[in-house]
């Protein structure tokens, strides 16, 4: 049995040219098309976002397990690409480009597989786009 732990709830209005509030206000965003000259953000640079920080939690949660100190300036760049194609229509492809200053290889890379096996964004995304992580 699953025990839910938090529900984001939010308000949508206006498609990509509209806004987006959550529930307690603490986001009250205005939204834009990629590549547009308006104010606002994009909902892939909005996911690219929360995948960043999930997945840096989910580093943090494989470092402990490892008995690894994760660094301070550890850091996760997101890309998020949206794509069109005749045969898929739209849809999106992704890099995380993960950094763990001053940690060996394989123990950077260790951190970066399980957060990948443990963050949830990492699982959603998992046979549905085409996902590349860059340890660099």
């Amino acid at each position: 049995m699953s025990k839910v732990l938090y529900t984001g709830k939010t308000h949508t209005t206006g498609g990509r040219e509209g806004a987006a509030r959550s529930d307690d206000g603490r986001l009250d965003i205005k939204l834009s098309s990629p590549g547009s000259s308006a104010a606002g953000t994009n909902p892939e640079q909005l996911f690219a976002a929360g995948w960043s920080a999930c997945f840096m939690g989910a580093m943090g949660l494989t470092a402990a397990k490892l008995k690894v100190k994760l660094p301070a300036d550890t850091a996760v760049d997101a890309e998020v690409d949206l794509l069109n194609s005749e045969e898929k229509g739209y849809f999106l492809a992704a890099r995380l480009n993960v950094s763990v200053p001053g940690v060996d290889r394989a123990t950077a890379q260790a951190l970066v597989d399980g957060a990948h096996q443990a963050c949830p964004y990492s699982k959603l995304s998992r046979g549905n786009m085409d996902v590349t992580i860059n340890l660099i």
